[in-house]
């Protein structure tokens, strides 16, 4: 959970909580205000297991990136709303493998644009855009994106934990298939959102973002509503699951503490 939708801005308003500094405080970083961590807390308490499903989620983008780049060779990456710059980002992850790798941080809240560059300024094969993500032709059309990404070539875009952030009068599916319809054959999406089978988590959850963020927020939804946004691609092995449990590297590390919501995803190639 890591990027609200709201206009574009570079005023911060430190009233109104943000999905991008909560997930922050809940990966235990201290880009955040005493409005996110308040209601970080009264979360907690209705979804004791958000922390550490915060922390797995993180853990699955790291996973899949460095699976994509060693396994499949991938070397440009798209990440829509990559939220606050934390340990192990993208970029770091892929360059690890490849030096020559190449990744573009979409965000619209304007203190991800802020420390994104400071932390990215030095490495050319990286830049951060402040944009939503909604906005693919924007977005695609970007100086930054043009200088860095080469759609003839393979691409993995990037949607960890934020379509949950988009509304359903703003469609979900069609932004997968817009991005999906730009990218070469054989480019890849990483895709996972907030689910729960359970009416009425999610039913208080999606209501509390959505008083708390002041709107900026979309809807809890259900791993068959996540499925329908990548027909027609393929999805990969071992399918849509909860991402704690997508290829896990280690027997260690946080687990899902209950199941009152999940992270659930995948990664899915385009044929």
């Amino acid at each position: 959970m890591s990027q609200e939708i709201q206009p574009r801005s570079g005023v911060v308003d430190v009233s109104i909580a943000s999905v991008a500094r909560m997930y922050d405080y809940y990966l235990g970083g201290k880009d955040n205000y005493a409005v996110d961590r308040e209601a970080c807390e009264e979360l907690s308490k209705a979804a004791p297991s958000t922390r550490v499903l915060a922390i797995n989620n993180r853990r699955f983008l790291q996973r899949a990136v460095r699976w994509l780049a060693r396994e499949h060779g991938i070397r440009q990456f798209i990440d829509h709303g990559s939220g606050l710059p934390t340990q192990d980002n993208v970029h770091q992850v892929a360059q690890q493998v490849d030096p020559e790798s190449r990744v573009v941080y979409v965000d619209n809240d304007p203190i991800v644009l802020a420390h994104g560059r400071a932390l990215l300024e030095e490495n050319a094969n990286t830049a951060v855009i402040q944009a939503d993500m909604r906005d693919t032709e924007g977005i695609f059309t970007s100086p930054e994106v043009e200088r860095l990404i080469d759609f003839d070539e393979p691409v993995a875009a990037l949607f960890v934990s934020v379509l949950h952030c988009i509304p359903d009068s703003d469609d979900p599916a069609a932004l997968i298939r817009r991005v999906a319809d730009r990218l070469a054959p054989g480019s890849f999406l990483v895709v996972c959102q907030l689910v729960s089978e359970d009416a009425a988590t999610r039913d208080f959850v999606t209501e509390f973002m959505r008083v708390s963020t002041h709107g900026q927020w979309g809807r809890v939804r259900q791993e068959h509503e996540l499925a329908s946004y990548l027909d027609g691609l393929e999805i990969l092995e071992p399918g849509l699951v909860e991402v704690s449990t997508w290829m896990p590297d280690s027997d260690l590390g946080p687990k899902q503490l209950s199941m009152e919501w999940i992270e659930f995803g995948g990664i899915a190639r385009k044929p």
